[in-house]
């Protein structure tokens, strides 16, 4: 007989830092959630920045009760208040943590109460005015740059952070210099979590 599978904590999961690759996959629906809980998949990501999204959150939490669920929070949070209310409205509804690509200053507010927070590195896609959508990380400065912002999320009292696009070696040794959780989203397999979505998966 199959025993009960045992949600991970954040703590459980800064135990695995270093140990083995996490599998990670961004859901959209309860069916979705269920079969990646059957398959074993370690963590899940929904969104969480719509009404639609906030209604369906307690329908994935109890397709997948024992799956560690972090929910993206809406883009353009006006102010610590707003992030920490958003973030508990998730929290209750059953999520384990909350994704935010705000600042440190967003972060830090949040992560002050109690909030587990995944901060974004990297390509930000709402922020690509700056960028332009390509790799970030490929010259020293962008390097470094990279590595400094890094800390501050760190600093801020986030527990993980999704890093988008950056290049493989660099995601590597980042990821040995700091105690987040990096969740890699097309930086190689050299992070703690490799992070896909469901339609990379199934092809939709």
């Amino acid at each position: 007989m199959l025993r009960p599978r045992k949600k991970y904590t954040v703590f459980d999961l800064q135990q695995l830092k270093g140990k083995r690759c996490l599998t990670h996959i961004h859901i959209k629906s309860p069916q979705e959630a269920a079969a990646a809980e059957a398959a074993g998949v370690d963590l899940m990501s929904c969104s969480f920045d719509s009404p639609e999204a906030q209604a369906r959150l307690p329908q994935l939490v109890a397709a997948a009760p024992n799956s560690f669920l972090s929910c993206a929070t809406p883009h353009g949070l006006a102010s610590p208040e707003e992030a920490i209310r958003v973030a508990f409205h998730a929290l209750e509804l059953g999520a384990s943590s909350v994704y935010c690509s705000a600042s440190p200053f967003i972060i830090e507010a949040m992560a002050r109460e109690g909030v587990p927070v995944v901060g974004h590195l990297g390509l930000v896609p709402r922020r690509v005015t700056w960028t332009g959508y390509r790799a970030i990380g490929r010259t020293v400065a962008e390097a470094k740059e990279l590595h400094r912002r890094m800390k501050e999320l760190e600093n801020a009292g986030a527990y993980a952070a999704e890093l988008e696009v950056v290049p493989h070696n660099l995601a590597r040794f980042l990821c040995a210099q700091t105690k987040l959780i990096l969740m890699s989203l097309g930086s190689g397999s050299g992070c703690d979590t490799q992070f896909l979505f469901s339609d990379d998966i199934l092809g939709d």
